[in-house]
């Protein structure tokens, strides 16, 4: 039997509506099937995604099925899932998500045409019967690039806003390099880190056109939706890009969009939070405080100065509370 070209790693918990989708559109990528392996995770599902998992399992010539009695977040499963990977290539594929027909088979052949550690796409976002195209925030499209070049500028979207791990593939010696691993544990934001270490510390990427992934947004049970204590993983999450940022050989210039991004994300949460349980509400709030506390204070003014009025009123206490700390 030949060995698997990309091995496809698909993490889920109680996606047990979406998940056969997700898989199914797996069976359509190469002419030879045998080119994916697939890498399923059930994250401590109540219902029946492991089932499904398992039944399409059976249709692949390469895959395992992975499951965790309790769950043990998104981070720590695909962590699981990269132990796994066969091939000269890998990407990620969430449950609730699915794939036009052919796009690995596009984007492998891109990646090894380019010859760069990896590539990164658009993608659709799907509320019910709407579809909206998401363009990755870097304009040169099929060009290898450094990707320290995609961090700046400061204040507009770049690729380290664009952190979705599953836009794209990569090579495998970014996995060999140890450049492709999450912060086990984390429950939300796990993608920030990510992104940050592969474009400061990877080699080369590119921006590249492929049928699309569509990615699911709204559901009830969406981290992206819910207002439990998983959300306070964000500020240790943003707290690793920034022990990222610092251990970079360039730290000065990308440090001051790195603090921009965590004022941006933290004004945001603050704002969910007025939604939360008070006593979720607090610890959010705390984990921001001290996040903010161990930023330079000067790169925090300026990026404040930066916000928009909405913006800063919402940080204001939180801003005076961490200058005491």
């Amino acid at each position: 039997m030949a060995a698997p070209l990309v091995t496809v790693i698909v993490p889920a918990k109680d996606a047990g509506a979406f998940v056969g989708t997700a898989l199914e559109t797996l069976t359509r990528q190469f002419d030879d099937p045998t080119a994916v392996k697939l890498v399923a995770i059930d994250d401590g599902s109540q219902d029946d995604t492991g089932e499904v998992m398992r039944q399409h399992a059976s249709r692949f010539a390469h895959a395992e099925v992975i499951v965790n009695p309790v769950a043990r977040g998104l981070a720590t499963a695909r962590n699981q899932g990269l132990a796994h990977v066969e091939g000269e290539a890998f990407c990620f594929l969430d449950g609730d998500d699915w794939m036009q027909p052919g796009r690995l088979a596009v984007l492998h052949r891109t990646l090894r045409e380019l010859d760069c550690d990896f590539v990164r796409t658009d993608h659709v976002t799907v509320r019910g019967a709407e579809r909206r195209l998401v363009r990755a925030p870097f304009t040169p499209r099929g060009v290898v690039t450094d990707p320290r070049s995609a961090v700046l500028p400061i204040d507009d979207r770049s690729m380290v806003d664009y952190p979705y791990a599953w836009a794209g593939m990569l090579q495998r010696r970014v996995l060999d390099q140890g450049l492709a691993g999450f912060g086990d544990g984390l429950f939300t934001a796990e993608d920030r880190p990510w992104v940050w270490r592969l474009h400061l510390q990877a080699a080369s990427f590119a921006v590249v056109d492929a049928p699309q992934l569509l990615y699911r947004r709204g559901l009830p049970d969406s981290l992206s939706t819910t207002l439990d204590d998983r959300q306070l993983h964000f500020a240790r999450a943003l707290g690793e890009v920034i022990d990222v940022v610092e251990a970079d050989r360039d730290a000065e210039r990308m440090l001051p969009k790195a603090v921009f991004t965590v004022l941006a994300l933290s004004s945001h949460h603050l704002v969910r939070a007025r939604r939360m349980r008070p006593a979720v509400r607090r610890r959010l709030r705390a984990g921001i405080r001290s996040l903010l506390a161990r930023l330079p204070r000067d790169q925090v003014e300026a990026a404040a100065s930066r916000l928009d009025g909405p913006r800063r009123r919402v940080l204001a206490r939180v801003l005076r509370q961490a200058g005491r700390s």
